[in-house]
């Protein structure tokens, strides 16, 4: 936000709290305060700061307080596909295949689980980029059910350029995903459902976009994998 727009409510604010505590005001403090901003522009700057660092820790703190209360359906779903269900220490990604930014992130991801068995790691299907989107997450439900290779799904689809409907589907097939399967009325249902859930659920956490990674407390929004690791290595030092 331009200072300019910042400038008003400042100096409002700072003749609110002088005022307070005066029986009557001092008809000179309002130029006094101008010719005191004009000789030291540079608190205005630090007036900024400290809102944006007050508002940032509100919305941590609010966001902290969405995940306590959205740990079961963020990390034990039972509809969601987990990558080493064993591990101690729980990663969910919110993700759309057609994502530039999850494509992007998509190899350390798998090379996160590959390396590090001890992350349990949650796939969140938050198709966000249309009806493709759309159908991937299906596609990719569908093989979960079938108890397939949804890491490996997961590659491909990241992998894919472009990734059109004819894409999804011969990816689909080469994972053993049948178009009969897709055309399962129960599947399709239960699909729609589970995605519905996942929209309502990011929405609560003010997951504005993907990828959104979840780990202990922390949300990290967007392709920061550096962000991602260093969340992880403090569950660690937590457990």
């Amino acid at each position: 936000m331009p200072v300019t727009r910042k400038l008003p409510a400042i100096v409002a604010g700072v003749l609110a709290i002088a005022l307070a505590g005066c029986g009557k005001a001092d008809p000179t403090f309002d130029q006094r305060v101008h010719d005191y901003i004009l000789a030291h522009p540079e608190v205005i700057q630090e007036a900024i700061d400290k809102l944006q660092q007050k508002q940032q820790a509100e919305a941590d703190a609010q966001t902290r307080k969405a995940i306590a209360q959205n740990r079961q359906a963020i990390e034990h779903d039972p509809r969601d596909f987990v990558a080493n269900p064993n591990g101690k220490i729980t990663v969910t990604e919110f993700y759309d295949y057609r994502c530039p930014h999850c494509v992007n992130a998509a190899p350390a991801v798998v090379g996160l689980i590959k390396d590090n068995p001890d992350v349990r790691f949650v796939f969140k299907e938050f198709p966000i980029f249309g009806a493709t989107s759309e159908r991937a997450a299906e596609g990719a439900i569908a093989l979960a059910r079938a108890h397939g290779d949804y890491v490996g799904l997961y590659r491909d689809f990241m992998a894919a350029r472009p990734l059109d409907d004819a894409a999804i589907d011969r990816i689909l097939a080469a994972h053993g995903v049948t178009a009969a399967m897709l055309q399962d009325q129960g599947l399709a249902r239960d699909a729609t459902a589970q995605l519905a859930d996942v929209r309502k659920l990011a929405i609560g956490l003010g997951i504005e976009g993907t990828p959104a990674f979840i780990i202990g407390d922390t949300l990290v929004p967007g392709e920061d994998m550096d962000a991602v690791r260093a969340a992880i290595q403090a569950q660690r030092g937590h457990s």
